[in-house]
Protein backbone atom coordinates (compact mmCIF):
# COMPACT_ATOMS: atom_id res chain seq x y z
CA UNK A 1 0.00 0.00 0.00
CA UNK A 2 1.38 3.66 -0.61
CA UNK A 3 2.09 5.73 1.94
CA UNK A 4 -1.09 8.19 1.14
CA UNK A 5 -3.29 5.39 1.75
CA UNK A 6 -4.72 4.74 5.65
CA UNK A 7 -2.54 1.65 6.69
CA UNK A 8 -3.36 -1.83 9.52
CA UNK A 9 -2.73 -0.34 13.40
CA UNK A 10 -0.63 -2.33 15.56
CA UNK A 11 -3.37 -2.64 18.40
CA UNK A 12 -2.46 -6.07 18.52
CA UNK A 13 -1.04 -6.77 21.69
CA UNK A 14 1.44 -9.32 22.97
CA UNK A 15 -1.32 -11.39 25.63
CA UNK A 16 -3.47 -11.30 22.02
CA UNK A 17 -1.21 -12.98 19.84
CA UNK A 18 0.18 -15.23 22.16
CA UNK A 19 -4.14 -16.32 23.05
CA UNK A 20 -4.70 -16.12 19.30
CA UNK A 21 -2.02 -18.48 18.30
CA UNK A 22 -3.13 -20.81 21.39
CA UNK A 23 -6.86 -20.55 19.92
CA UNK A 24 -5.63 -21.68 16.57
CA UNK A 25 -4.20 -24.95 17.65
CA UNK A 26 -7.13 -25.70 19.91
CA UNK A 27 -10.61 -26.32 18.14
CA UNK A 28 -13.99 -28.11 18.32
CA UNK A 29 -11.60 -31.04 16.87
CA UNK A 30 -10.17 -31.99 20.09
CA UNK A 31 -13.38 -31.11 22.31
CA UNK A 32 -15.61 -33.99 20.35
CA UNK A 33 -13.31 -35.19 17.75
CA UNK A 34 -10.68 -36.84 19.88
CA UNK A 35 -13.72 -39.38 20.68
CA UNK A 36 -13.18 -40.21 17.22
CA UNK A 37 -9.61 -40.43 16.48
CA UNK A 38 -9.17 -42.71 19.68
CA UNK A 39 -11.67 -44.69 18.88
CA UNK A 40 -10.07 -45.16 15.41
CA UNK A 41 -6.26 -45.25 16.20
CA UNK A 42 -6.35 -46.03 20.47
CA UNK A 43 -3.17 -45.26 22.73
CA UNK A 44 -1.06 -44.70 19.27
CA UNK A 45 -3.35 -41.43 18.44
CA UNK A 46 -0.76 -39.88 21.16
CA UNK A 47 2.07 -40.53 18.40
CA UNK A 48 -0.17 -39.39 15.71
CA UNK A 49 -0.32 -36.04 17.61
CA UNK A 50 2.89 -35.71 18.38
CA UNK A 51 4.37 -36.52 14.64
CA UNK A 52 2.10 -33.44 13.22
CA UNK A 53 2.92 -31.48 16.25
CA UNK A 54 6.10 -31.22 15.30
CA UNK A 55 5.23 -30.70 11.34
CA UNK A 56 3.22 -27.70 12.23
CA UNK A 57 6.08 -26.35 14.57
CA UNK A 58 8.41 -26.38 11.14
CA UNK A 59 5.65 -24.92 9.46
CA UNK A 60 5.15 -21.79 12.21
CA UNK A 61 8.69 -21.35 11.70
CA UNK A 62 9.11 -21.47 8.23
CA UNK A 63 6.43 -18.91 8.45
CA UNK A 64 7.34 -16.90 11.26
CA UNK A 65 10.74 -16.80 9.16
CA UNK A 66 8.91 -15.24 6.08
CA UNK A 67 7.01 -12.71 7.98
CA UNK A 68 9.55 -11.14 9.82
CA UNK A 69 11.26 -11.03 6.27
CA UNK A 70 9.07 -8.36 5.37
CA UNK A 71 6.58 -6.67 8.39
CA UNK A 72 4.60 -4.60 6.11
CA UNK A 73 2.78 -7.84 4.07
CA UNK A 74 -0.66 -8.33 5.92
CA UNK A 75 -0.74 -11.78 4.75
CA UNK A 76 1.08 -14.79 3.47
CA UNK A 77 -0.57 -14.24 -0.39
CA UNK A 78 2.04 -11.30 -0.57
CA UNK A 79 4.67 -13.57 -0.27
CA UNK A 80 3.50 -15.90 -2.74
CA UNK A 81 3.08 -13.59 -5.59
CA UNK A 82 7.03 -12.07 -4.91
CA UNK A 83 8.05 -15.54 -4.78
CA UNK A 84 5.34 -17.71 -6.81
CA UNK A 85 4.45 -15.16 -9.26
CA UNK A 86 1.04 -13.75 -9.35
CA UNK A 87 -0.82 -16.32 -11.28
CA UNK A 88 -0.30 -18.51 -8.43
CA UNK A 89 -0.51 -15.93 -5.72
CA UNK A 90 -3.86 -15.20 -7.11
CA UNK A 91 -5.07 -19.00 -7.21
CA UNK A 92 -3.37 -19.18 -3.70
CA UNK A 93 -5.04 -15.86 -2.10
CA UNK A 94 -8.81 -16.61 -3.38
CA UNK A 95 -8.14 -20.40 -2.25
CA UNK A 96 -7.19 -19.05 1.64
CA UNK A 97 -10.08 -16.85 1.60
CA UNK A 98 -12.41 -19.51 0.29
CA UNK A 99 -10.95 -21.96 3.15
CA UNK A 100 -11.87 -19.57 5.95
CA UNK A 101 -14.69 -18.50 4.30
CA UNK A 102 -15.80 -22.66 4.34
CA UNK A 103 -14.56 -22.92 8.33
CA UNK A 104 -16.90 -19.84 9.14
CA UNK A 105 -19.58 -21.34 7.60
CA UNK A 106 -18.64 -25.00 9.11
CA UNK A 107 -18.91 -23.22 12.55
CA UNK A 108 -21.99 -21.10 12.44
CA UNK A 109 -23.37 -24.24 11.55
CA UNK A 110 -22.06 -26.56 14.16
CA UNK A 111 -22.89 -23.66 16.72
CA UNK A 112 -26.59 -24.41 15.53
CA UNK A 113 -26.11 -28.06 15.88
CA UNK A 114 -25.04 -27.12 19.51
CA UNK A 115 -27.72 -24.97 20.27
CA UNK A 116 -29.77 -27.66 19.74
CA UNK A 117 -28.62 -29.51 22.91
CA UNK A 118 -30.43 -27.06 24.93
CA UNK A 119 -33.25 -25.91 22.86
CA UNK A 120 -34.02 -28.87 20.40
CA UNK A 121 -37.17 -27.17 18.54
CA UNK A 122 -34.61 -23.83 17.84
CA UNK A 123 -34.14 -23.41 13.88
CA UNK A 124 -30.62 -24.13 12.97
CA UNK A 125 -30.22 -21.31 11.20
CA UNK A 126 -30.99 -18.64 13.93
CA UNK A 127 -27.70 -19.30 16.37
CA UNK A 128 -25.88 -19.01 13.31
CA UNK A 129 -27.06 -15.69 12.15
CA UNK A 130 -27.10 -14.17 15.64
CA UNK A 131 -23.36 -14.92 16.34
CA UNK A 132 -22.49 -13.65 12.73
CA UNK A 133 -23.86 -10.39 13.92
CA UNK A 134 -22.62 -9.70 16.67
CA UNK A 135 -19.04 -10.87 15.59
CA UNK A 136 -19.42 -8.53 13.00
CA UNK A 137 -19.91 -5.62 15.16
CA UNK A 138 -16.87 -6.43 16.75
CA UNK A 139 -14.58 -6.68 13.98
CA UNK A 140 -15.64 -3.54 12.97
CA UNK A 141 -14.98 -1.43 15.73
CA UNK A 142 -10.67 -1.98 16.72
CA UNK A 143 -8.78 -4.67 16.08
CA UNK A 144 -7.91 -4.25 19.34
CA UNK A 145 -11.34 -5.48 20.23
CA UNK A 146 -10.76 -8.26 18.05
CA UNK A 147 -7.79 -9.27 20.29
CA UNK A 148 -9.71 -9.18 23.35
CA UNK A 149 -12.70 -11.10 22.21
CA UNK A 150 -10.30 -13.72 21.06
CA UNK A 151 -8.19 -13.39 24.07
CA UNK A 152 -11.63 -14.43 26.35
CA UNK A 153 -12.41 -17.13 23.81
CA UNK A 154 -9.25 -18.49 24.16
CA UNK A 155 -9.29 -18.44 27.79
CA UNK A 156 -11.85 -20.40 28.46
CA UNK A 157 -10.70 -23.32 26.25
CA UNK A 158 -7.25 -22.76 27.98
CA UNK A 159 -9.05 -23.11 31.51
CA UNK A 160 -11.20 -26.49 29.94
CA UNK A 161 -8.37 -28.39 29.23
CA UNK A 162 -6.09 -27.49 32.30
CA UNK A 163 -9.09 -28.40 34.35
CA UNK A 164 -9.34 -31.88 32.99
CA UNK A 165 -5.44 -32.61 33.04
CA UNK A 166 -5.10 -31.33 36.79
CA UNK A 167 -8.60 -33.71 37.61
CA UNK A 168 -7.20 -36.35 35.51
CA UNK A 169 -4.09 -36.30 37.22
CA UNK A 170 -5.81 -36.49 40.58
CA UNK A 171 -7.67 -39.57 39.23
CA UNK A 172 -5.12 -41.71 38.08
CA UNK A 173 -2.97 -41.20 41.51
CA UNK A 174 -5.88 -42.40 43.48
CA UNK A 175 -6.38 -44.93 40.58
CA UNK A 176 -10.32 -43.88 41.03
CA UNK A 177 -13.22 -46.09 40.29
CA UNK A 178 -14.93 -45.50 37.34
CA UNK A 179 -17.81 -47.81 35.80
CA UNK A 180 -15.20 -49.25 33.73
CA UNK A 181 -12.06 -50.00 36.31
CA UNK A 182 -9.72 -47.96 37.75
CA UNK A 183 -7.63 -44.65 36.52
CA UNK A 184 -4.55 -45.87 35.87
CA UNK A 185 -1.15 -45.55 33.50
CA UNK A 186 -2.01 -49.82 32.95
CA UNK A 187 -5.15 -48.67 30.57
CA UNK A 188 -2.91 -47.42 28.05
CA UNK A 189 -0.98 -50.66 26.95
CA UNK A 190 -3.28 -53.40 28.64
CA UNK A 191 -6.13 -53.32 25.95
CA UNK A 192 -4.13 -54.55 22.82
CA UNK A 193 -1.46 -52.89 23.21
CA UNK A 194 -0.22 -49.10 21.47
CA UNK A 195 -1.07 -50.06 18.21
CA UNK A 196 -4.38 -52.41 18.96
CA UNK A 197 -6.03 -51.40 15.40
CA UNK A 198 -2.70 -51.70 14.03
CA UNK A 199 -0.60 -49.86 11.11
CA UNK A 200 -4.00 -48.58 9.36
CA UNK A 201 -6.08 -47.80 12.18
CA UNK A 202 -2.87 -45.26 12.86
CA UNK A 203 -2.20 -44.09 9.37
CA UNK A 204 -6.37 -43.41 8.70
CA UNK A 205 -6.25 -41.51 12.08
CA UNK A 206 -3.95 -38.82 10.48
CA UNK A 207 -6.91 -37.73 8.29
CA UNK A 208 -8.58 -36.67 12.10
CA UNK A 209 -5.26 -35.25 13.29
CA UNK A 210 -4.68 -33.02 10.74
CA UNK A 211 -7.94 -31.48 11.13
CA UNK A 212 -7.18 -30.48 14.45
CA UNK A 213 -4.54 -28.07 13.42
CA UNK A 214 -6.42 -26.07 10.55
CA UNK A 215 -6.17 -22.74 11.48
CA UNK A 216 -2.49 -22.38 13.56
CA UNK A 217 -0.76 -20.55 10.83
CA UNK A 218 -3.79 -17.91 11.37
CA UNK A 219 -0.77 -16.17 14.06
CA UNK A 220 0.89 -15.11 10.65
CA UNK A 221 -2.42 -12.82 9.67
CA UNK A 222 -1.78 -10.72 12.61
CA UNK A 223 1.74 -9.94 12.01
CA UNK A 224 0.84 -6.76 10.34
CA UNK A 225 -1.08 -5.71 13.20
CA UNK A 226 0.72 -6.71 15.95
CA UNK A 227 2.93 -4.01 18.59
CA UNK A 228 6.65 -5.01 18.58
CA UNK A 229 5.77 -7.92 16.53
CA UNK A 230 9.64 -9.26 16.22
CA UNK A 231 9.03 -9.92 19.88
CA UNK A 232 5.57 -11.46 19.91
CA UNK A 233 5.34 -13.67 16.98
CA UNK A 234 8.31 -15.64 17.52
CA UNK A 235 7.91 -16.04 21.11
CA UNK A 236 4.22 -17.44 19.93
CA UNK A 237 5.57 -19.56 17.23
CA UNK A 238 8.47 -20.84 19.74
CA UNK A 239 5.85 -21.70 22.47
CA UNK A 240 3.86 -24.47 19.80
CA UNK A 241 5.56 -27.08 20.74
CA UNK A 242 5.05 -26.83 24.45
CA UNK A 243 1.47 -26.12 24.11
CA UNK A 244 0.96 -28.93 21.48
CA UNK A 245 2.36 -31.21 24.45
CA UNK A 246 0.52 -29.46 27.38
CA UNK A 247 -3.01 -29.08 25.68
CA UNK A 248 -3.20 -32.02 22.91
CA UNK A 249 -1.13 -35.07 24.39
CA UNK A 250 -1.35 -33.98 28.15
CA UNK A 251 -5.05 -34.17 27.67
CA UNK A 252 -6.14 -36.99 25.65
CA UNK A 253 -2.84 -39.58 27.64
CA UNK A 254 -5.09 -38.38 30.84
CA UNK A 255 -8.80 -39.50 29.25
CA UNK A 256 -7.04 -42.75 27.78
CA UNK A 257 -5.36 -43.13 31.57
CA UNK A 258 -9.11 -42.63 32.57
CA UNK A 259 -10.98 -44.48 30.24
CA UNK A 260 -9.79 -47.50 28.58
CA UNK A 261 -9.53 -46.88 24.70
CA UNK A 262 -12.00 -50.11 24.09
CA UNK A 263 -14.94 -47.17 25.67
CA UNK A 264 -14.06 -44.56 23.78
CA UNK A 265 -17.07 -43.52 21.80
CA UNK A 266 -17.01 -41.74 18.07
CA UNK A 267 -20.04 -40.11 19.15
CA UNK A 268 -19.77 -38.66 22.06
CA UNK A 269 -17.12 -36.23 23.33
CA UNK A 270 -14.43 -38.20 25.72
CA UNK A 271 -14.29 -34.39 28.36
CA UNK A 272 -18.19 -34.91 28.59
CA UNK A 273 -17.36 -38.33 30.07
CA UNK A 274 -14.33 -37.24 32.47
CA UNK A 275 -16.62 -34.72 33.98
CA UNK A 276 -19.67 -37.24 34.42
CA UNK A 277 -18.07 -40.19 36.28
CA UNK A 278 -16.74 -37.45 38.60
CA UNK A 279 -20.44 -36.97 39.57
CA UNK A 280 -20.76 -33.55 38.07
CA UNK A 281 -24.31 -33.58 36.30
CA UNK A 282 -23.99 -30.61 34.70
CA UNK A 283 -20.39 -32.17 32.20
CA UNK A 284 -22.71 -32.35 29.03
CA UNK A 285 -23.67 -28.71 29.72
CA UNK A 286 -19.92 -27.47 30.56
CA UNK A 287 -18.55 -29.19 27.58
CA UNK A 288 -21.40 -27.59 25.04
CA UNK A 289 -20.78 -24.12 26.75
CA UNK A 290 -16.74 -24.80 25.50
CA UNK A 291 -17.54 -26.24 22.33
CA UNK A 292 -19.87 -23.48 21.39
CA UNK A 293 -17.23 -20.66 22.65
CA UNK A 294 -14.24 -23.01 20.39
CA UNK A 295 -16.74 -22.51 17.14
CA UNK A 296 -17.28 -18.69 18.15
CA UNK A 297 -13.74 -18.36 18.39
CA UNK A 298 -13.44 -20.29 15.32
CA UNK A 299 -15.38 -17.87 13.50
CA UNK A 300 -14.15 -14.73 14.92
CA UNK A 301 -10.92 -16.12 13.92
CA UNK A 302 -12.46 -16.52 9.82
CA UNK A 303 -14.04 -13.29 9.85
CA UNK A 304 -10.56 -11.36 11.15
CA UNK A 305 -8.72 -13.19 8.35
CA UNK A 306 -10.88 -12.60 5.51
CA UNK A 307 -11.39 -9.17 5.97
CA UNK A 308 -7.47 -8.93 5.47
CA UNK A 309 -7.26 -11.21 2.59
CA UNK A 310 -10.34 -9.18 0.55
CA UNK A 311 -8.06 -6.47 1.13
CA UNK A 312 -5.01 -7.91 0.10
CA UNK A 313 -6.74 -9.48 -2.96
CA UNK A 314 -8.58 -6.34 -4.17
CA UNK A 315 -6.26 -3.52 -3.16
CA UNK A 316 -5.55 -1.42 -6.23
CA UNK A 317 -8.05 -3.07 -8.65
CA UNK A 318 -9.36 -1.12 -11.68
CA UNK A 319 -13.09 -1.99 -11.08
CA UNK A 320 -14.56 0.73 -8.82
CA UNK A 321 -16.74 -1.75 -6.92
CA UNK A 322 -14.01 -4.37 -6.65
CA UNK A 323 -11.46 -1.44 -5.45
CA UNK A 324 -13.74 -0.33 -2.45
CA UNK A 325 -13.54 -3.71 -1.07
CA UNK A 326 -9.58 -2.69 -0.98
CA UNK A 327 -10.36 0.00 1.42
CA UNK A 328 -9.82 0.92 4.99
CA UNK A 329 -12.23 2.52 7.15
CA UNK A 330 -11.07 5.45 8.92
CA UNK A 331 -11.12 3.24 11.95
CA UNK A 332 -7.94 1.87 10.05
CA UNK A 333 -10.32 -1.46 9.73
CA UNK A 334 -11.29 -3.24 6.58
CA UNK A 335 -14.97 -2.79 7.04
CA UNK A 336 -15.78 -3.33 3.23
CA UNK A 337 -14.01 -6.48 2.85
CA UNK A 338 -15.61 -7.87 6.16
CA UNK A 339 -18.70 -7.37 5.72
CA UNK A 340 -19.09 -8.57 2.14
CA UNK A 341 -16.75 -11.97 3.28
CA UNK A 342 -19.60 -11.52 6.25
CA UNK A 343 -22.32 -11.66 3.93
CA UNK A 344 -21.49 -14.40 1.94
CA UNK A 345 -20.74 -16.52 5.72
CA UNK A 346 -24.32 -16.05 6.13
CA UNK A 347 -24.95 -18.15 2.78
CA UNK A 348 -24.86 -20.87 5.06
CA UNK A 349 -26.98 -20.19 7.69
CA UNK A 350 -29.40 -20.04 4.35
CA UNK A 351 -27.93 -23.30 3.79
CA UNK A 352 -28.99 -24.46 7.10
CA UNK A 353 -32.52 -23.32 6.81
CA UNK A 354 -33.18 -25.64 3.93
CA UNK A 355 -30.61 -28.42 4.32
CA UNK A 356 -29.37 -28.78 8.31
CA UNK A 357 -28.02 -32.63 7.74
CA UNK A 358 -25.65 -32.24 5.09
CA UNK A 359 -23.84 -28.75 4.97
CA UNK A 360 -21.26 -29.50 7.86
CA UNK A 361 -19.99 -32.27 6.35
CA UNK A 362 -19.11 -30.59 2.91
CA UNK A 363 -17.93 -27.30 4.04
CA UNK A 364 -15.64 -28.64 6.76
CA UNK A 365 -14.02 -31.36 4.36
CA UNK A 366 -13.69 -28.35 1.76
CA UNK A 367 -11.80 -26.29 4.25
CA UNK A 368 -9.65 -28.24 5.93
CA UNK A 369 -8.07 -29.61 2.42
CA UNK A 370 -8.10 -26.02 1.13
CA UNK A 371 -5.45 -25.41 4.14
CA UNK A 372 -3.34 -28.11 4.22
CA UNK A 373 -2.95 -26.76 -0.35
CA UNK A 374 -1.80 -23.34 1.52
CA UNK A 375 0.49 -25.07 4.12
CA UNK A 376 2.02 -26.85 1.10
CA UNK A 377 2.27 -23.15 -0.40
CA UNK A 378 4.08 -21.56 2.63
CA UNK A 379 6.83 -24.50 2.58
CA UNK A 380 7.11 -23.88 -0.91
CA UNK A 381 7.73 -20.07 -0.77
CA UNK A 382 10.24 -20.46 2.21
CA UNK A 383 12.37 -22.66 -0.25
CA UNK A 384 12.36 -19.97 -2.93
CA UNK A 385 13.29 -16.91 -0.39
CA UNK A 386 15.99 -19.01 2.00
CA UNK A 387 17.52 -19.13 -1.63
CA UNK A 388 17.57 -14.59 -1.79
CA UNK A 389 20.00 -12.32 0.22
CA UNK A 390 17.31 -11.80 2.78
CA UNK A 391 16.94 -15.63 3.58
CA UNK A 392 20.19 -15.92 3.99
CA UNK A 393 20.39 -13.28 6.65
CA UNK A 394 17.43 -14.09 8.53
CA UNK A 395 17.29 -14.30 12.15
CA UNK A 396 14.83 -16.57 12.79
CA UNK A 397 15.90 -19.45 10.50
CA UNK A 398 14.14 -22.82 10.30
CA UNK A 399 15.69 -25.60 11.91
CA UNK A 400 17.29 -28.26 10.06
CA UNK A 401 16.31 -26.30 7.03
CA UNK A 402 15.98 -26.94 4.12
CA UNK A 403 15.60 -31.05 5.03
CA UNK A 404 12.83 -29.77 7.48
CA UNK A 405 10.62 -28.08 4.22
CA UNK A 406 11.14 -30.96 2.39
CA UNK A 407 9.59 -33.43 5.84
CA UNK A 408 6.69 -31.21 5.76
CA UNK A 409 5.96 -31.13 2.15
CA UNK A 410 6.20 -35.17 2.36
CA UNK A 411 4.25 -35.49 5.13
CA UNK A 412 1.16 -32.86 3.55
CA UNK A 413 1.31 -35.58 0.14
CA UNK A 414 1.25 -38.40 3.17
CA UNK A 415 -1.82 -36.59 4.44
CA UNK A 416 -3.34 -35.94 1.19
CA UNK A 417 -3.03 -39.41 0.33
CA UNK A 418 -4.24 -41.09 3.77
CA UNK A 419 -7.90 -38.02 2.54
CA UNK A 420 -8.17 -39.98 -0.74
CA UNK A 421 -8.27 -43.32 1.20
CA UNK A 422 -12.05 -42.53 2.33
CA UNK A 423 -14.92 -42.02 0.27
CA UNK A 424 -15.82 -38.86 2.37
CA UNK A 425 -13.18 -36.74 2.57
CA UNK A 426 -12.33 -38.15 -1.45
CA UNK A 427 -15.18 -36.08 -2.23
CA UNK A 428 -13.99 -33.01 -0.30
CA UNK A 429 -10.61 -33.40 -2.57
CA UNK A 430 -12.04 -33.61 -5.94
CA UNK A 431 -13.92 -30.31 -5.04
CA UNK A 432 -10.66 -28.48 -4.08
CA UNK A 433 -9.01 -29.54 -7.36
CA UNK A 434 -11.90 -28.58 -9.30
CA UNK A 435 -11.58 -25.45 -7.43
CA UNK A 436 -7.83 -24.78 -7.83
CA UNK A 437 -8.23 -25.26 -11.79
CA UNK A 438 -10.94 -23.19 -12.02
CA UNK A 439 -9.68 -20.30 -10.28
CA UNK A 440 -6.33 -21.03 -12.40
CA UNK A 441 -8.34 -20.87 -15.46
CA UNK A 442 -10.62 -17.53 -14.79
CA UNK A 443 -7.13 -16.12 -14.19
CA UNK A 444 -5.33 -16.70 -17.58
CA UNK A 445 -8.52 -16.21 -19.32
CA UNK A 446 -8.52 -13.05 -17.92
CA UNK A 447 -4.89 -12.07 -18.61
CA UNK A 448 -5.45 -12.97 -22.07
CA UNK A 449 -8.22 -10.77 -22.46
CA UNK A 450 -6.35 -8.22 -20.92
CA UNK A 451 -3.20 -8.16 -23.19
CA UNK A 452 -5.99 -8.19 -25.72
CA UNK A 453 -7.24 -5.34 -25.29
CA UNK A 454 -3.54 -3.70 -24.48
CA UNK A 455 -3.05 -5.11 -28.68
Amino acid sequence: MSNNEPHLERNLKGRHVQLIAIGGTIGTGLFLGSGKAIHLAGPSILLAYLITGIICFFLMRALGDLLLSNLDYPSIIDFVNQYLGKDIGFVAGWTYWFSWIALAMSEVTAIGLYMKFWFPALPQWIPGLVILVILLGLNLITVGLFGETEFWFALIKVVAIVGLIVIGAWMILIHFKTPVGHASLQNLWQYGGIFPRGGKGFVMSFQMVAFSFIGIEMVGMTASEAQNPTKVIPEAINQIPLRIILFYLGSLFVIMCIYPWTNATASQSPFVQVFSVLGIRSAADIINLVVITAAASACNSALFTTGRLLLSLTYGSKNRQVAKLGKLSRRHIPANALTFSTIIVAAAVMLNMWFPGGVFTLVSTVSTISFLFIWGLIIIVHLKFRKTPAGRQSTFKLPFAPWSDYLVLAFLLFVFGVLALSRETLIGLIVVIVWLVGVYALRRYGEQKRQQRSE
